[in-house]
């Protein structure tokens, strides 16, 4: 497995170009699926997840072609069953399921797999599709459903850490083609559940709502092929924006969406980063002495749990106490002990880590947990004295195109070492 050597205590300055959002590029790829027609999708990372779901529409009959940053998709005819092994091993592909229900009226998905951050149950999407009328049950590690139609209905998405994204997303690519209205209640306001209705709505989907807790989706009889951009990816913005901010440098994000990062360009700001917007790109630098803050993950448009990571990182460095709390996954410290052999002073009780920051953090190695757990690590790395390792940084390439080149561009002192 590869890993990443980091040089740290140099500061990052320069240009870096923000790729498409992860987390908006697999379930417009799953939706697909939903017409015989082609499809184009624009500003699609280069990425090992987005590889894997193009892997998962193959085996299920799309015809699939990636070209530069788009990726060309025609599901002209297709089966109801997904492959075991493979949408086992991503999260994400889960979401070919309501894509599968609402075309051919049946669909048999192996439970997913993702990173080890907690449990992340897929009862509320399974609560979604009984509500248009399927029949659904979990056996030999499958989830079946079928119907033999569905039909719009009222339906409450609210879990226990609040909406699901992909819960939202997959009950609303399956109402797209049932018969009626279906009204989903809590449904998640993330901008990559927006996207995704954006494109269903290019395909000829009637979807009223995206970006708020009621979304209203107008079942039709069938939908086109269509194109699209993906939106830039707030989470690998945020993550730079951060790096900048450690380093001691300067970085402007080229093409990132200042609307979709206002919580945590708002904690930035609150722990010492100068900030400044330019149409699409925003320049971040540390303006300053570094100021601790308190931070608990919400969903959007809440601070999310897919920077807390990188946030406690920055929180290392500076001086007095942070208390960072985790209300949407409740093993998402697993960072905390790896940070530790930095030099990390840290203590978890219950969801919340108390944060002592101020000492120099200094070069060790260190093992990658799960994704932003990697890109929270090769932060640290950069800030540190010393020689960082990261290994099993396959977790990062699922989430960050080619995040060793961009750092480089940077002037981070960062190599990719390749094993067999």
């Amino acid at each position: 497995m590869d890993s990443f050597l980091i040089k740290g205590s140099v500061p990052l300055h320069g240009e870096v170009a923000i790729s498409g959002a992860k987390n908006a590029v697999l379930p417009i790829m799953a939706a697909t699926l939903l017409t015989a027609e082609p499809c184009v999708i624009r500003r699609v990372p280069n990425l090992s997840d987005v590889k894997f779901m193009g892997q998962i529409l193959t085996w299920l009959g799309a015809h699939v072609r990636f070209e530069g940053d788009s990726v060309h998709i025609q599901a002209r005819k297709i089966k109801g069953a997904g492959d075991y092994d493979l949408i086992r091993k991503m999260r994400g592909s889960i979401c070919v399921m309501g894509p599968l229900l609402g075309r051919l009226k049946k669909a048999a998905v192996s439970l997913p797999g993702g990173c080890v951050i907690g449990a992340r149950p897929i009862n509320l999407h399974l609560k979604g599709f009984a509500a248009l009328g399927a029949k659904v049950m979990i056996e030999n590690g499958y989830v079946h459903a079928s119907a033999k139609r569905l039909v719009g209905s009222a339906m409450f998405l609210g879990g226990r850490a609040g909406s699901t994204v992909l819960g939202t997303a997959n009950v609303m690519m399956a109402a797209t083609l049932a018969e009626g209205v279906t009204v989903i209640e809590s449904a998640a306001c993330e901008p990559e559940v927006v996207d995704l209705a954006n494109f269903l709505i290019a395909m000829g989907a009637q979807i009223s709502g995206a970006g708020s807790p009621t979304l209203t989706i107008t079942g039709v009889k069938e939908l086109h092929g269509a194109e699209h951009e993906v939106i830039p990816d707030r989470i690998e913005a945020a993550t730079y924006a951060i790096a900048a901010v450690a380093t001691n440098g300067e970085i402007t994000l080229r093409g990132a969406r200042a609307d979709h990062l206002r919580a945590v360009l708002d904690k930035l700001k609150d722990a010492g980063a100068g900030i400044e917007r330019r149409g699409a790109d925003i320049t971040i630098r540390r303006n300053g002495r570094l100021k601790p803050v308190d931070i608990t993950t919400l969903p959007y448009s809440g601070f999310p749990t897919d920077v807390q990571a990188q946030m406690m990182a920055l929180m290392t460095l500076t001086p007095g106490i942070s208390i960072i709390t985790e209300r949407i996954f409740e093993s998402r410290f697993m960072h905390v002990s790896e940070m530790t052999r930095l030099g990390a002073d840290i203590e978890i009780e219950g969801p919340s880590a108390i944060v002592k920051g101020g000492k120099p953090l200094s070069g060790a190695p260190v093992m990658a947990s799960d994704l932003r757990a990697s890109a929270a690590l090769v932060i640290a790395g950069l800030a540190a004295r010393g020689t960082t390792q990261v290994n099993r940084v396959y977790h990062i390439d699922r989430g960050y195109e080619n995040i060793d080149g961009k750092l480089r561009q940077l002037g981070a002192r960062i190599e990719r070492i390749e094993e067999s």
